[in-house]
């Protein structure tokens, strides 16, 4: 598989979690370059400083601190170019409220359920 995107933005406090994505992410080709951090926050930071550049970000909804939808409220207000990036939420939950928030947010691309999976990589390619 050729790779889909230039820079891969993954944003989640868990470590595990972090580590098994980031495996599946360099063994598919999906991004050249994969950033990871633990905090939204810093990930905030990182984007409006022009730190990092994404065109692809997956996102964890529950986070201490800022959570994935506090993030998306802090993401609509920093002025960067948003029209080729891709958000999408990679979670756990299972909680409809969660999944109904993503789905009617403008930034959210679609809504993963972890863990992220090689098919699901390969679904997401453009």
């Amino acid at each position: 598989m050729a790779i889909c995107f230039e820079t891969c933005l993954l944003i989640d406090d868990n470590y595990i979690d972090n580590f098994v994505t980031r495996k599946i992410l360099e063994g598919s080709n999906f991004a050249g370059n994969i950033i990871v951090v633990r905090s939204a926050t810093e990930a905030i930071n990182s984007l409006k400083d022009g730190i990092v550049k994404p065109d692809v970000i997956f996102l964890d909804v529950r986070m201490p601190l800022m959570s994935g939808f506090e993030f998306l409220e802090e993401y609509d207000k920093i002025d960067i170019d948003k029209s080729e990036i891709k958000i999408f939420m990679l979670s756990s939950s299972l909680d409809p409220v969660d999944l109904k928030k993503s789905a009617d947010n403008k930034y959210i691309t679609q809504f993963i359920h972890k863990p992220l999976t090689q098919k699901a990589l390969e679904e997401l390619c453009p």
